[in-house]
């Protein structure tokens, strides 16, 4: 994945831990834990907020609840609050996003933390020494007794993050993250769906270990879902986190059979499929079963699925995607999925 992106000596290189602030905080533990298979791995107690540390294959989440987030979630409600990124060089960073023109400041812990967009932040954590996952550093974790080194599940890593920005802002966004952190930008795509338009930017880190995929509404044309998700959580953020799989139609069956939600596709969507894809033609049946779509690129083919928001402001949800040689995003799944979302928009409206 990293070989479209231009190598930076001192730059953002991984995603350490993603941190989600919650309203219920039991409610949503529940979800991870029961309807998507992480493990409860530690807890850490401080003055203003309780976190709860998750893990699945390579993914890192912290649900985090108390006064502390209180001023977060009056404001955008459930959400992620903090995508910590480990670096090369923790110092040039912070020094690289000052430069920029981002606000940077240093947490109780003793880290730099980069203000980002709407309410989130970035804490800068040097990288770990080897390739085990650790505790996140600056906290008074203590071990949960039933933590699993290795917690079984279908989930491997964190595949990329999306972020919702404001119609007319991407551009100044995607400059300064590539500013900011030494990112790369990997692709672009404007996607018009009748009167509706959403332009991206992916921006990737060396590694290939932080992908950005960036969206934003077209002013210029009628407001959509992303115009809701806008005003429902008071600004921009998250829109959703990509959680990579091998196996898709297995792990959204074993997920559904939990409870989780996805999207649905119309019939016709895979009426084309065999047309546009005939070498996943045998496949075409699993994938219609389960409202998967596919894609490729010119490295391979791709399978995604959305999930329903299980959040109360309908706004946060989750994606699966089993990469077959794909690096990037293709050009009709990303019409189809913004396609599934807007019919869910309307449905839950």
């Amino acid at each position: 994945m990293a070989d479209r992106c231009k190598a930076v000596s001192m730059a953002a290189q991984e995603i350490e831990y993603i941190e989600l602030y919650a309203t219920d905080q039991s409610a949503v533990l529940d979800y991870y834990i029961n309807s998507l298979g992480f493990t409860r791995v530690a807890t850490a107690a401080r003055a203003a907020t309780n976190s709860v540390l998750l893990r699945q294959g390579k993914v890192q989440l912290i649900v985090t609840s108390g006064p502390g987030s209180a001023l977060f979630l009056d404001e955008h409600g459930d959400g992620i609050a903090d995508v910590a990124l480990n670096c090369d060089n923790v110092a040039a960073v912070a020094d690289a996003a000052a430069l920029a023109g981002a606000r940077v400041h240093t947490t109780d812990a003793g880290h730099p933390s980069v203000t980002g967009f709407g309410g989130v932040s970035h804490t800068l954590l040097p990288m770990p020494a080897g390739d085990n996952l650790r505790l996140p550093p600056g906290r008074p974790w203590e071990v949960a007794p039933t933590a699993s080194a290795s917690p079984n599940g279908r989930i491997r890593l964190l595949d990329h993050v999306a972020i919702c920005l404001e119609g007319g802002t991407l551009v100044d966004h995607a400059d300064s993250y590539l500013a900011a952190f030494g990112l790369a930008r990997y692709s672009s795509e404007y996607v018009a769906v009748g009167d509706q338009a959403m332009d991206s930017i992916v921006v990737r880190s060396p590694s290939g270990g932080i992908t950005f995929t960036l969206v934003a509404p077209d002013p210029a044309r009628k407001p959509g879902q992303l115009n809701e998700f806008l005003a429902r959580n008071g600004g921009p953020g998250v829109q959703h986190l990509a959680f990579a799989v091998d196996n898709i139609i297995s792990a959204v069956g074993e997920v559904k059979d939990r409870g989780v939600e996805f999207l649905s596709v119309p019939p016709a969507y895979y009426d084309k499929l065999t047309e546009r894809l005939p070498d996943l033609s045998a496949e075409i049946g699993d994938l219609r079963a389960s409202s998967v779509l596919a894609d490729r690129d010119e490295w391979g083919y791709l399978l995604q699925i959305f999930t329903r928001s299980p959040h109360e402001r309908n706004t946060l949800f989750y994606e699966f995607i089993q990469r077959e040689g794909s690096h990037g995003f293709g050009s009709a799944n990303i019409r189809a999925l913004y396609e599934a979302v807007e019919r869910n928009r309307l449905t839950v409206s």
